[in-house]
């Protein structure tokens, strides 16, 4: 599966009707703009609901609370579009978890019509919309002392790939890996809750198949990584 990444920016979007079948639509947005979509990132708030309101006051870092406030503003804005609604008119909710049937499932839109996952790494956020479940993730190279930390959290298999590859090249094998991992796992609804061994998703330079999901690599700029997981039809 082959997917264009386009680039968010300050003006309004092109973004016609929600995207249908196998289509996938996947943008990138650089959070540090001072406009997204045509709306000013400070004095978006009113776009936003409660709960992203809420969320916004409690970063402590002003960057951590700009990425956080841009990327939404981006999403609405996206959603909205492919929706045919405002920004502010989109509502968000959560699906059931997979895990345990409460409501901290995977974030949707009320009443359906597009699913999509959103995700950000430093000043580099990737966004995902598709007819199907879908995941998407983007990661920033991480520093050894992470690689060290998580290697034995990951799939006998993958741990082994990183233990044998040249010590230059872990961390990028690992934001590789994760990235493919965190995509899936965000398609699927579990998250974090069962561990990162599974599913299998390999260091190589193909992602390895995972059953019930198309999972790519996504060009993204030097130092980072990414993947999309889209659901396959039944």
């Amino acid at each position: 599966m082959s997917t264009y990444v386009q680039r968010l920016g300050g003006d309004a979007p092109r973004t016609g009707g929600a995207p249908e079948g196998a289509a996938v639509a996947v943008w990138s947005l650089d959070t540090t703009l001072d406009v997204v979509g045509g709306h000013d990132v400070e004095e978006a708030l009113s776009l936003l609901d409660e709960g992203e309101r809420d969320r916004s006051s409690r970063f402590v870092r002003p960057a951590d609370r700009r990425r956080y406030l841009a990327s939404h503003v981006g999403l609405r804005v996206l959603l909205g579009g492919y929706l045919g609604l405002a920004p502010d008119k989109v509502t968000l909710v959560r699906e059931e978890c997979p895990c345990c049937g409460a409501p901290h499932g995977r974030p949707a839109v009320a009443g359906g019509g597009v699913q999509f996952s959103l995700s950000h790494s430093d000043d580099l956020a990737f966004l995902a919309f598709a007819a199907m479940p879908v995941g998407v993730d983007v990661e920033g190279y991480p520093t050894a002392e992470a690689v060290a930390d998580v290697m034995g959290t990951l799939h006998p298999a993958e741990t082994a790939e990183l233990t044998a590859a040249p010590e230059a090249d872990r961390r990028m094998l690992l934001a590789r890996l994760w990235a493919r991992k965190e995509a899936c796992l965000k398609g699927m609804g579990t998250g974090l809750a069962l561990g990162v061994a599974e599913p299998y998703v390999g260091s190589g330079p193909a992602p390895a198949e995972v059953a019930g999901w198309h999972l790519t690599d996504l060009s993204a700029p030097d130092g980072y990584a990414a993947a999309l997981a889209v659901r396959a039809p039944v």
